[in-house]
């Protein structure tokens, strides 16, 4: 739950900073997609995401090791 809630954190933060600058292009969209997505935990593609995200996470933990 605390990844959860930081990667949540993390895009929503990143999500403001890109609608403040006024620069929202295809990576913004994703990261904002994924916002929606934690936001959101009951549609049926937020377990796959949440895979996704973790995995990743979890890879980034190994290689600073």
């Amino acid at each position: 739950m605390a990844l959860s809630v930081s990667a949540l954190v993390l895009f929503g933060v990143m999500l403001i900073i890109f609608i403040r600058g006024k620069q929202i292009k295809t990576s913004h969209a994703i990261i904002a997609a994924l916002f929606g997505f934690m936001l959101n935990q009951s549609t049926q593609l937020s377990k796959p995401v949440q895979e996704v995200l973790n995995s990743v996470s979890t890879t980034l933990a190994n290689v600073t090791k």
